[in-house]
């Protein structure tokens, strides 16, 4: 079981940083919602439909994003799983609080592209390349939590997290697959419109840079968020390993 390096107590001020991020990432989504909704022109042939974009991109970021934090603490865990258990724990809370954000942002991802689509295209859902292959990251990450959700004991033993993070790796080769999908195959999905053939009106733009960085800075609030509960939680778990063998409390620190 992981070493705890301080108290819960030796960390006051995290919680407050969180709630200072939350705050601020809350009035940034609030600004870029009022210049999305009254500031940002209607669009020309889609009409406020269009607006549901300045959502469902900046969360299709995050959820092309935190894959990779899931990737970093999926690799970290199979490098030291051998050589520093405590390292290990600390990899697998990092793993699972990109898994849990990557699944969070997927679904919203889904749901805001599926708004979109009814209206535009007249259909909920196609089976197009960029679509089918977000679908699959989404499914890929309720694996990966479903893996982890029913091991032995209800306790994630390290070799449930080892068999989680390869799992991770594969899963991350989805991402750059669904990044590439509108330039490699020919899609219904719109073209990019900041990097691509699509063209994006400099009057839009800053309604799309205030949300996505909302959506950002919430998402990595939220990340840390759930990483110091997992962390928490598996010094509880300790904790109460060592109390069940009679272990004095203070081998932990």
């Amino acid at each position: 079981m992981p070493q705890s390096s301080a108290p819960i107590a030796d960390r006051p001020k995290l919680p407050l940083l969180l709630l200072l991020g939350f705050t601020t990432s809350t009035l940034i989504l609030i600004y870029g919602a009022r210049l999305a909704l009254f500031v940002a022109p209607t669009e020309a042939t889609m009409g406020n439909v269009q607006r549901i974009f300045y959502w469902h991109v900046p969360v299709d970021f995050g959820a092309l994003l935190f894959p990779y934090v899931n990737l970093a603490g999926s690799v970290w865990l199979l490098t030291v799983r051998n050589k520093n258990q405590a390292q290990a724990f600390m990899a697998d809370a990092l793993a699972l609080a990109g898994a849990e954000l990557t699944l969070l942002y997927t679904s919203l991802g889904l749901i805001t592209g599926m708004l979109w689509a009814r209206p535009v295209w007249g259909i909920w859902w196609t089976w197009d390349a960029r679509l089918t292959t977000f679908l699959l990251l989404w499914m890929l990450y309720a694996a990966y939590l479903i893996l982890r959700r029913f091991s032995d004991s209800g306790q994630v033993s390290m070799q449930t997290a080892t068999l989680s993070a390869v799992l991770g790796i594969f899963a991350a080769i989805d991402v750059p697959i669904t990044f590439m999908s509108i330039r490699w195959w020919r899609t219904q999905h719109p073209a990019p419109v900041l990097t691509g053939e699509g063209h994006l009106d400099p009057s839009m733009v800053p309604a799309f840079l205030w949300n996505l960085a909302g959506w950002l800075c919430w998402g990595i609030c939220l990340l840390c968020l759930r990483y110091l509960l997992e962390r928490r939680r598996q010094r509880i778990a300790e904790a109460e390993a060592l109390r069940s063998i009679d272990l004095p409390l203070e081998v932990l620190r």
